[in-house]
């Protein structure tokens, strides 16, 4: 009597046989459903906006206007490896990295601004 209260009747029952089976059902369909959402809500999008702006800065040259991450419009004067010139005013010359920009822009549009 005494002993009931310290082994409860669970714990002494014997375990039914579900083992690997029982793994297969809720818990599995969780991991699957979790591991959908990371890919098409997190990873697919993010690869897919980092491969465009490659394209983007790797399409980049002379003579193309870029708008910068921190919203410089410019012109593209001198391209480098890693970085580029671009003329924001006359005679006004800036040099930048290349992941800093943001979207070229039409050909014309600076002077239309």
């Amino acid at each position: 009597m005494i002993m009931d209260f310290f082994i409860p009747a669970a714990m002494a029952a014997e375990a039914g046989a579900g083992g690997f089976s029982s793994f297969m059902g809720p818990d599995l369909f969780i991991i699957l459903a979790f591991g959908f959402v990371f890919y098409f809500i997190i990873w697919r999008p993010q690869s897919k906006r980092a491969k465009e702006h490659k394209d983007l800065v790797g399409g980049i040259g002379k003579g193309d206007e870029i708008v910068t991450n921190g919203g410089l419009l410019g012109k593209v004067t001198k391209v480098e490896e890693q970085y580029l010139v671009i003329e924001v005013a006359e005679g006004v010359e800036l040099k930048l990295q290349k992941h800093a920009v943001a979207a070229a822009l039409p050909k014309g549009t600076i002077k239309k601004i």
